[in-house]
């Protein structure tokens, strides 16, 4: 579980890039590092990875079919910076909203408007099934950074940046037509879902009382 407040950005120093797996080596800031241990969760990007190998302060990262597929991940380079965040403990301060590190989709980078002290960025979501979950005034992880959502038009979204956001993550640097890795909040998605399933619900009962309505009328006649 993670809080969506970045930590640090780290670079990518070495790929090992195999069919369809890809090994990450991070170069971890020393302040990360004590008891970070084999098998240790890790945001990376706001995507969970699992330690598989810890050698002063370059940690290693397995990344399967399945995440490269989901995520920008795949996308990185030797040199890349990302957005890093350890797991978070029960006695630390939410400062963002709890995330999960599972990255639902990733988005496009649209339009940015940058105006002093203040940068809005709009992104374009693959899907209008998703916007459903994308509000007004919630919640949203883009690329491990918890941030509440600004405007929604169709299948976009913004969100208003201050310039410590844009100095301690790697937003500061994203470019038209990038891609960011997004997760849902989940508790706006189960509250969406659940609605939408009574509502279901309903329209089956209320059709099913019609239809007995109808056949008991036509019986009497």
């Amino acid at each position: 579980m993670f809080t969506g407040i970045v930590q640090a950005t780290a670079p990518v120093v070495a790929i090992d890039e195999k069919a369809n797996f890809r090994t990450h080596v991070i170069k971890f800031p020393t302040d990360m590092l004590p008891e970070l241990t084999l098998g240790a969760s890790v945001s990376h990007n706001g995507c969970c990875l699992t330690v598989t190998k810890v050698e002063g302060d370059l940690v290693s990262f397995d990344l399967i079919k399945e995440t490269l597929r989901i995520t920008n991940l795949g996308q990185l380079q030797v040199g890349d910076q990302v957005n890093l965040e350890r797991a978070a403990k029960f006695s630390d301060e939410i400062g963002g909203h709890l995330m999960s590190g599972h990255i639902t989709c990733t988005a496009e980078i649209a339009k940015i408007y940058t105006s002093e002290n203040n940068r809005q960025i709009w992104f374009r979501m693959p899907s209008e099934d998703l916007m459903k979950y994308v509000l007004h005034k919630g919640f949203i992880g883009i690329d491990g950074i918890s941030l509440t959502i600004g405007e929604v038009e169709g299948k976009r979204f913004c969100v208003h940046l201050i310039p410590e956001t844009l100095e301690r993550t790697t937003l500061g640097k994203k470019r038209l037509g990038q891609t960011v890795n997004i997760e849902i909040d989940p508790q706006t998605q189960a509250v969406v879902d659940t609605v939408e399933r009574v509502l279901a619900q309903r329209d089956i009962a209320g059709a099913a009382a019609c239809l007995a309505s109808d056949m008991a009328a036509k019986t009497q006649a």
